[in-house]
């Protein structure tokens, strides 16, 4: 990989895979279970808010590097 910006840009989108991810989660409220016992959903929230704010800083850092020649 000869750009940074590449992998800040691959990282941002697989953060905001994960955002959604837990977003529909949010939404569809399954239950889920761990060890037997149900899982509350505002770890959900709070790991929403943490990928969509990574997400969100990944792609503002593509936005301020200039692409490096070779």
């Amino acid at each position: 990989m000869k750009s940074p910006i590449i992998g800040l840009r691959v990282a941002g989108t697989v953060y905001a895979l994960m955002a959604l991810a837990q977003l529909g989660r949010m939404i569809i409220r399954p239950e889920v279970l761990v060890n037997g016992y149900p899982m509350p959903l505002w770890p959900s929230v709070l790991a929403f808010l943490l990928l969509a704010v990574l997400s969100v800083w990944m792609w503002s850092l593509t936005l301020s590097q200039k692409p490096q020649r070779s």
